[in-house]
């Protein structure tokens, strides 16, 4: 089948890559729709030593799998665990030890014309939910996974570090706890998209006010931990979501000394994400600045990478 495969750092069209064959309790999915996300951006750059098909983000059909599945529409959680290690005995199964992760640990990913993923995996997607939007649900689920973590309340000053991707929606569903909510970036068109919805944005480099109880990272950039600490109060709290290729420099004196909570955060729950999209609480097309078919997927991760670019979709053209 046709898909962008990632070796030595090194992306790649090809049509030779065997189509998968779902195994016991899997599903075979034929690809709708991918969304080009900053990891698949640092899997190029060395942020893990991935070799397989690129891209988790994603809609598309089931075609082979249980008859509950069958011919809908469906996003997927993109851990496949053993269900049998100390972790998955715990509830910790997006650590699982034996898990594999699509696109980026031993699964081939989305930028493809079929995937497999665990039939437990996979959630229906509601009629109302386009599949442009639904390609947002994994990374949607994932700023919702920072309430999952963290109680936020009206009360509490929360500040946003990064106007990309993962910002725009992190800042689109904090602000529905009713909390002080700011949003610092540093590309105007970005955080006007967030002042459109009457989220308090500003320019990096413009004065702010210390003090904030929590504060979320989502620059993709070391500097932007740099900030985080600078804004957050004693006792506060710092919410990780960014990858980097490179590493972190943390002062861990100030850590230590101002009592500071370091939380990472990653993947979160799917199905308050459709929810969401469904009751049209949080607005996913104004992010969407490109659109690729799949045979155009080098092009679609370049354009991606490009500073002030937000969603890049990558269309297989199977709709």
């Amino acid at each position: 089948m046709l898909a962008i495969w990632l070796e030595n750092q090194r992306l790649t069209v090809r049509d030779d890559v065997p189509f998968p064959q779902p195994a016991d309790g899997e599903a075979l999915v034929r690809v709708i729709r991918a969304g080009v996300c900053s990891t698949d951006i640092e899997l190029t750059r060395g942020y893990y030593p991935y070799t397989g098909v690129l891209g988790h983000e994603f809609v598309g059909v089931v075609e082979r799998g249980p008859d509950a599945l069958l011919g809908h529409r469906v996003v997927g959680e993109i851990n496949a665990v053993c269900g049998r290690c100390a972790h998955c005995a715990a509830g910790r199964t997006n650590h699982c030890s034996n898990r594999t992760v699509l696109g980026i640990v031993g699964r081939n990913g989305a930028f493809a014309e079929h995937l497999v993923l665990p039939a437990e995996n996979l959630h229906v997607v509601p009629d109302k939910v386009s599949s442009d939007e639904a390609t947002f649900v994994e990374p949607l689920a994932a700023a919702l996974e920072i309430q999952e973590q963290v109680e936020v309340a009206p009360e509490n000053r929360v500040l946003v570090v990064g106007d990309g991707r993962l910002g725009q929606l992190v800042a689109q569903t904090l602000v529905l706890t009713g909390c002080e909510l700011l949003v610092v970036g540093r590309n105007r068109t970005k955080l006007s998209l967030l002042a459109g919805r009457g989220i308090a944005t500003a320019t990096a480099g413009e004065s702010l006010s210390p003090g904030f109880d929590v504060v979320v990272e989502c620059t993709g950039n070391p500097d932007g931990f740099e900030v985080a600490q600078n804004f957050v109060r004693p006792r506060g709290t710092i919410v990780l979501k960014s990858t980097y290729a490179g590493s972190v420099s943390v002062d861990a004196a100030a850590v230590v000394v101002n009592e500071i909570t370091l939380i990472g955060s990653r993947c979160g729950p799917f199905a308050p994400a459709l929810e969401l999209l469904a009751e049209g609480a949080v607005d996913v097309a104004p992010m969407i600045h490109g659109r690729y078919e799949l045979r155009d997927g080098i092009e679609a991760v370049e354009r991606a990478a490009q500073p002030g670019v937000l969603k890049v979709l990558i269309d297989t053209g199977s709709e």
